[in-house]
């Protein structure tokens, strides 16, 4: 990894940072502060709400990223990103998890969370991932175009024109291809559940019960036909796209 290029991704990034066990609050926001010059943190879900206000009220944006525990006192993780999401549905977020929390991250997959790290956190994996992030954050605010989304060097989504582009010649796909790029990229980065996606691209066929068999087999082409296209499996969650 850059750690040159990683600075320069992030150096416009605000964080709010939402953990109530004090030494880890204390530890990850020194590794947080270490990447991004913008640091906020916050002790509950209830105390990160407040703060959310209070930086779009000084300086009317948003928080470029959110990064909250789950289990926590006032307002748990699922309840301040619902709260969220009513007002900026396309907020990126971040949750932090202990192994036995599995079945809370269900629901903030449903809620559209892009990514999850357990804990305890494996640093060069969770700075591996903030890269990616952080590029992705970079090139959509250098992008003018809001059609377009910059997916790696030579491949590119055109949201208005449905069509994958690669060095600027539309990639031929199929209509059920094109409603899995649709979903995947046009969701902020979110994790994509398979019963979403499902839904979605086989929404017009009541002759076929499509399930999980379908979806995989429509990946595995995808995946040949456009190996630029990253489609990372978030394991007993779903899909998203690794930029």
């Amino acid at each position: 990894m850059d750690y040159g290029l990683l600075k320069k991704y992030t150096k416009n990034i605000n964080i709010l940072f939402v953990e109530d066990d004090i030494d880890f609050r204390k530890e990850f926001s020194e590794l947080l502060q270490d990447i991004f010059p913008k640091v906020t943190t916050a002790i509950d879900g209830l105390d990160a709400i407040n703060k959310y206000k209070e930086f779009y009220e000084s300086t009317s944006s948003y928080y470029d990223l959110i990064i909250s525990d789950i289990k926590m006192p006032n307002l748990d993780g699922v309840e301040l990103i619902d709260y969220i999401y009513k007002i900026k549905k396309d907020q990126l977020v971040i949750i932090l998890s202990a192994r036995n929390e599995f079945n809370y991250l269900l629901p903030l997959v449903n809620l559209g969370i892009h990514q999850f790290f357990t804990k305890p956190i494996n640093y060069n994996t969770f700075l591996e991932d903030i890269f990616k992030l952080c590029n992705q954050i970079y090139h959509n605010r250098l992008n003018n175009d809001i059609n377009i989304i910059k997916i790696n060097e030579s491949l590119m989504w055109d949201k208005k024109k449905k069509k994958l582009l690669e060095n600027d010649k539309a990639i031929e796909l199929t209509k059920n291809e094109i409603l899995f790029v649709e979903t995947i990229l046009n969701d902020n980065g979110k994790i994509c559940t398979v019963d979403k996606l499902i839904d979605i691209i086989w929404a017009d066929e009541f002759d076929l019960i499509a399930d999980i068999t379908h979806l995989k087999s429509l990946i595995y082409r995808l995946r040949k036909k456009v190996p630029g296209l990253l489609i990372k499996n978030i394991y007993g969650m779903g899909y998203i796209h690794d930029s």
